[in-house]
């Protein structure tokens, strides 16, 4: 009996309308599945909510790109990408990519859009690879470029911690471009400002007048200078989303640590960046000069939150050069450089938000810093210094002159020093059990409460350095000597954002992904066997599957 024509489309369409229904169905219910290990291809949800209220479209420039790239910068090229794509799968509007080489720029704008970068953090940098012809360089710029109709924005992507290797750098990049890229995205599409506080009146800002912690914030928080002897209650605190204390000399009294202690009660975020001891390095030349104990009263609020800032000064052999004079050369006085043990760089930190990755930052005659019992506070170092230093109790002879002959190892015997802690938790106060200063009524009075306080022990730690031609303060983390910028804008930068938003997109510089290198033994002994298992077994198979449904269908419609 002959078939109906109906009957034979009948599974065609089936077919058909499953399809469609499956189309239908796409538009309105969207998901993803991300089966890898490390939920390479999900995001945090701070991300996903940012991108869930995008109300523009976006559009991503990725800027590494080249011919000849290595295999590692493939990689974090190909991630680049990837990671974008990701972000428009949850995005609410489109997210689109492209890539654009600066150096394609034409001659006469080429410079002025390579400052630009630079002023987003983006400086190119030389890769090598080989050819016939032996090694060659090529510049590349590891960063993205983030625009809409309006505005436009970067962001570096190329980062890793002092010491790295090759591959840890990649990695690193790799987990933080979730970070990266949101962030640039927050920017561009969400300028409300936070407020931050300067507190003035007792020294403070004493190097460079505010300006490099002003400029590192420019554009994403405002930040008002503030006498704290002016404060009438905690209500005239508690608008500012964090307030710093930078490198105080003078003595703060019973009503301004009041309101310092009860901002902090009330969940206020403290960050104190103060030396133990005093310096005056203008008079480190000739017969030199000491270091004497610096009594501002802070360290009795620290003592109680949990931490001492001791009276002393480190000394790391990971140090930096300070300019002095050596002698004229005709009528110009001539500037050379000088080990300065004083001044050192701290490269270890630890995986926190705050300093993951983070490169190495600048400190100037910084103090040593202990724990101290205070129950219900989490205390967390963030940054460590080298393996070879050393603490030099006040009053300790600071001069140039000593540095003529060179450090006796023997005596940098101390690994790891803390340089920064993080307090967090239940904080009692320090007016507890205590008569409240004159003015405050004690209604108002908290006798425990959760903030945030971030200790270091360096008062220069977020100070700019002054130009070496007309001493103009310059951007933070810049060496004018040394013509190298260290990471301390970023350190500002990311402790300014965690602080205001613990739980936000800050919170996926966490992230970590595991490297899977191949084992280049086994590659070279089964390179032909997974070549035939990759190449010729799939072939086989589908070969197989076919004979077997081709023997079925016919032994199914045959005749007699």
């Amino acid at each position: 009996m002959k078939k109906s024509g109906l009957h034979t489309a009948k599974p065609y369409l089936t077919l058909l309308a499953g399809i469609l229904i499956l189309l239908l169905l796409g538009q309105f219910l969207r998901f993803r599945i991300d089966l890898t290990d490390e939920k390479r291809f999900s995001v945090h949800p701070a991300t996903k909510e940012l991108l869930e209220n995008l109300d523009r479209p976006i559009h991503v420039d990725i800027l590494l790109t080249g011919k000849n790239l290595p295999g590692g910068m493939r990689r974090l090229q190909k991630s680049m990408e990837e990671t974008v794509r990701t972000f428009n799968a949850y995005s609410s509007e489109n997210i689109t990519v492209s890539y654009f080489d600066p150096l394609t720029v034409t001659d006469s704008l080429q410079e002025e859009f390579i400052f630009t970068l630079a002023d987003y953090g983006i400086n190119p940098t030389n890769v090598f690879f080989n050819q016939n012809s032996g090694q060659q360089t090529q510049l590349i710029f590891p960063g993205i470029l983030v625009a809409d109709d309006e505005y436009e924005t970067g962001a570096l992507i190329l980062k890793g911690e002092q010491g790295m290797s090759p591959d840890q750098i990649l990695n690193t990049s790799i987990e933080n471009l979730e970070f990266e890229l949101s962030n640039a995205i927050r920017k561009l599409v969400n300028p409300e400002k936070g407020a931050i506080a300067l507190i003035i009146g007792h020294g403070e800002l004493s190097e460079d007048g505010g300006f490099g912690i002003v400029e590192a914030l420019d554009g994403q928080y405002e930040v008002f200078k503030v006498p704290l002897d002016q404060a009438k209650s905690i209500q005239d605190l508690s608008t500012f989303g964090a307030i710093f204390i930078v490198g105080p000399k003078q003595t703060y009294t019973d009503r301004e640590l009041y309101l310092l202690d009860q901002y902090v009660m009330h969940g206020g975020n403290l960050v104190i960046a103060a030396e133990g001891v005093e310096v005056n390095i203008a008079e480190a030349g000739g017969n030199g000069t000491f270091s004497f104990p610096l009594e501002n009263e802070l360290d009795r609020l620290l003592f109680r939150y949990g931490v001492r800032i001791n009276k002393d000064l480190i000394q790391d052999l990971n140090f930096s050069f300070i300019p002095v004079m050596g002698g004229n050369f005709g009528n110009q006085e001539q500037l050379v450089p000088l080990p300065w043990p004083f001044y050192f760089n701290a490269g270890r930190v630890t995986t926190h938000p705050i300093t993951k990755t983070l490169d190495q930052v600048n400190y100037r005659f910084a103090s040593s810093l202990d724990t101290v019992k205070a129950d219900g506070v989490i205390k967390t170092p963030l940054i460590f210094g080298s393996e070879n230093a050393k603490i030099l109790p006040a009053p300790s002879r600071v001069a140039f002159s000593d540095m003529e002959k060179a450090p006796k190892m023997e005596e940098f015997t101390l690994r790891n020093l803390p340089l920064a802690y993080l307090l967090e938790g239940e904080f009692t106060s320090l007016f507890k059990n205590r008569f409240v200063p004159e003015d405050f009524s004690k209604d108002d009075f908290k006798e425990s409460g959760r903030g945030k306080v971030v200790v270091f022990g360096d008062g220069s730690v977020f100070q700019s350095q002054l130009s070496l031609q007309g001493k103009q303060p310059l951007l933070l983390g810049e060496d004018p000597f040394a013509q190298t910028t260290y990471a301390n804008k970023q350190l500002l930068q990311n402790l300014v954002q965690f602080l205001s938003d613990p739980e936000g997109i800050i919170a996926s510089r966490t992230r970590s992904l595991q490297i899977r290198p191949l084992n280049k033994v086994k590659i070279s002994q089964q390179k032909t066997f997974w070549q035939g298992v990759n190449v010729a077994l799939p072939v086989l198979i589908l070969s197989l599957l076919g004979g077997i449904i081709l023997y079925l269908r016919k032994r199914r419609y045959s005749t007699s």
